[in-house]
């Protein structure tokens, strides 16, 4: 009788790798390319103060020029702080509000006003968030050519946010049909 011997086989099995790194090495540059990063970008805003000390004399405001952007239901008001003048009232159309009207009356101001910086935007209660970014939006950037390349520059990058005055137009509407 012949015996056969089981001759045990202690096999190392190798895992080839080789495949995977393949796949790998072209797969993660192509991800990498085409992967949508987000953008996100942080807008400084200056929110009123409580009896700051530290604020200018009012000699030296006089001379400024401050900038308010009133927001109502049917139209934005530009108006000097200091001189409590209604530089410019820009009607929206329809629904949806049109801030570039308002947008090139800034431009104007701005080329008067290089050296300004600052503005702020005063909000009814009830405005819509979108209107407010909007105009957040057409106030602090525009457009301009330089050597046939259309460049953004900052229009008012300095923005400060409060509560606007109970809207008077409205209020004398309603009291001029009682009378």
């Amino acid at each position: 009788m012949r015996f056969r011997r089981r001759r045990s086989h202690d096999t190392e099995v190798e895992l080839n790798i080789t495949a995977f790194l393949n796949l790998m090495v072209v797969l993660i540059p192509f991800l990498l390319i085409n992967a949508v990063f987000a953008q996100v970008s942080i807008l400084q805003l200056d929110l009123p103060a409580v009896n700051d000390s530290s604020t200018p004399s009012e000699d030296d405001e006089k001379d400024k020029l401050v900038l308010e952007v009133l927001i109502y239901g049917n139209r934005y008001e530009v108006v000097d702080r200091n001189t409590s003048a209604v530089l410019k009232i820009v009607e929206k159309n329809g629904e949806t509000p049109n801030s570039t009207g308002l947008h090139d009356y800034l431009v104007k101001v701005k080329e008067k006003f290089p050296n300004e910086t600052a503005i702020t935007l005063l909000c009814e209660d009830d405005t819509p968030y979108e209107v407010m970014i909007q105009t957040m939006d057409a106030v602090r950037l525009y457009n301009s050519e330089v050597n046939g390349q259309t460049i953004k520059k900052e229009l008012f990058p300095s923005i400060s946010i409060g509560s606007a005055p109970k809207d008077q137009s409205a209020n004398n509407a309603g009291k001029g049909g009682d009378a």
